[in-house]
């Protein structure tokens, strides 16, 4: 192969980014993407498309879609405020996040996602899962107002067309297998394309090729037993291959490598994601229910917080369950409220016009307990606090354990409706060390690698046992954009 002056391992949202930025420079960019074709665009590509940036006003977020004066004047689209989301972040990581690397996110959030729209990514306003009509006006909640228009698809497919413009060489079937590193500086990668060995030249290298989520050997290794059991909710080919390339040159590995994002997921989804259903396998609206084990008992405070701040958590409670399952289940009152997955066609779903009815259809689950759950449940939902699903209502249970914090109903109201789901697992947290300023990759004494970055979900020390959704699509533009600009100045030089 001819020799480029950077390689970009991947073509998810992080790799694309990275090979934007570098082109930018002038210099040439090649793609290596595993996946055919058809298949390409890593997990992006089954993302929901939310994004949780900085912003302060309506004009922040006019920098990214157009916003009609009509729109901002009968809407409250809150904030996220730079101490909110950073607020967020340490919070939800047990403070554990790194706060340089916290700090960059942050503070490149907007400006960002504003490069990302000068590139032709569209974005729109989240009316659909993050807002609700209050009073006759449109309520924002979870501190997302945006997502990229056509979801993870969308924003790969503008990223694309933006790759192909800016003429960036793409090599799908193109799996790479290790680094060229001669004790001093990466030089370009080994790969086998379409099944034959080859070489890939070139002054730079960014690894942006994804976790370890589907390789279940990695995951029982890393993250337990049991983790082989849970589904991939993206691509296949995230086995870890940039990960382990890196480390085999002594990379530093950091973050949180028995952690990870993982989520409700359908019980009889396939092993993989579906580029044909996206993200709609998953079932976040567990808010406004209860979350039932094969038990017959609840094992979560479901209204701890908004969805945002406890779906990427909650997949691995229900893998700790025996059967490794847990039903959703919902009365009539909240059935407007439920978010779009729950009316797919694929999806396993039971309902009843009693719970006596119900509780022999939830395959796998106590019956009688479940019935028992449901009695205590509702007796100890407090009845003088309004309910109130855009804001945490504090409407609540008392005298229970687990507690309901927010949203608590009675389930009193048929029909009755009941969804199985499993875990789905969606990224792995571990990662390697990178230095801040130019996301070049650290060795085991913390000293750059001449040649060799990193973006996306590879970058480690971000995120640990929870996730506050849409930052990792936000995220892996910011380290892509920075990884590659840094690539491609190193080449020049």
């Amino acid at each position: 192969m001819k020799p480029y002056d950077v390689v970009v391992v991947g073509k998810g949202n992080a790799a694309l980014c990275a090979a934007l930025s570098a082109r930018e420079s002038g210099v040439s960019v090649v793609m290596l993407e595993a996946a055919a074709e058809e298949e390409s665009g890593g997990n992006s590509r089954f993302a929901g498309g939310v994004m949780r940036f900085a912003y302060r006003n309506a004009d922040d977020l006019k920098r990214l879609t157009d916003i009609t004066d009509e729109e901002i004047a009968g809407s409250d689209f809150g904030t996220n405020t730079r101490e909110e989301y950073l607020d967020d972040l340490y919070r939800l990581t047990s403070y554990r996040t790194d706060p340089d690397l916290s700090e960059l996110l942050v503070n490149r959030s907007l400006d960002t996602l504003a490069w990302l729209r000068s590139k032709g990514v569209r974005f729109n306003l989240n009316f659909g899962r993050q807002s609700g009509l209050v009073a006759g006006k449109r309520v924002f909640f979870g501190r997302m107002p945006i997502e990229a228009s056509g979801g993870g698809a969308g924003l790969v497919q503008s990223l694309d067309a933006a790759a192909r413009k800016a003429g960036i060489e793409v090599f799908y079937g193109t799996r790479v297998s290790s680094l060229l590193y001669d004790g001093e500086r990466v030089s370009g990668v080994r790969a086998r394309h379409q099944g034959k060995p080859a070489e890939f030249r070139a002054k730079s290298v960014v690894l942006a090729c994804g976790g370890f989520e589907a390789n279940p050997e990695w995951r029982t290794r890393y993250l337990g037993p049991g983790w082989e059991l849970a589904k991939v909710r993206g691509t296949r080919f995230n086995v870890g291959d940039g990960l382990r390339m890196a480390l085999d040159i002594g990379a530093a590995p950091y973050g949180n490598w028995s952690g990870c994002h993982a989520t409700g997921w359908d019980r009889h989804a396939p092993e993989f994601g579906d580029v044909n259903v996206g993200d709609q396998f998953q079932k976040h609206s567990y808010i406004f229910g209860l979350l039932i084990n094969a038990e017959g008992r609840r094992f979560v405070d479901e209204g701890a917080d908004f969805h945002s701040f406890t779906y990427a958590k909650y997949g691995g409670e229900v893998l700790k369950q025996p059967g490794q399952f847990a039903w959703q289940v919902f009365d009539s009152k909240v059935t407007k409220l439920l978010r779009s997955e729950y009316r797919i066609k694929f999806m396993t779903k039971e309902t009843a016009s009693t719970l006596e009815e119900l509780a022999p259809k939830l395959e796998g689950v106590n019956a009688g307990e479940f019935l028992k759950t449901v009695r205590e449940y509702n007796a100890a939902v407090r009845r003088d606090v309004p309910f109130d699903h855009t804001i945490k209502d504090g409407k609540c249970t008392v005298g229970i354990e687990p507690p309901k914090s927010n949203w608590a109903q009675p389930l009193d109201t048929p029909p009755f409706d009941a969804y199985a789901t499993t875990c789905g697992i969606t990224f792995t947290f571990g990662g390697l060390r990178i230095d801040k300023e130019t996301g070049q990759v650290l060795d085991l004494h913390f000293h750059p690698i001449p040649g060799l970055y990193t973006a996306g979900e590879m970058v480690g020390g971000l995120f640990y046992f929870n996730y506050p959704s849409g930052t990792g699509l936000v995220s892996g533009a910011v380290f892509g954009r920075m990884a590659g600009a840094s690539a491609a100045k190193a080449a020049k030089q």
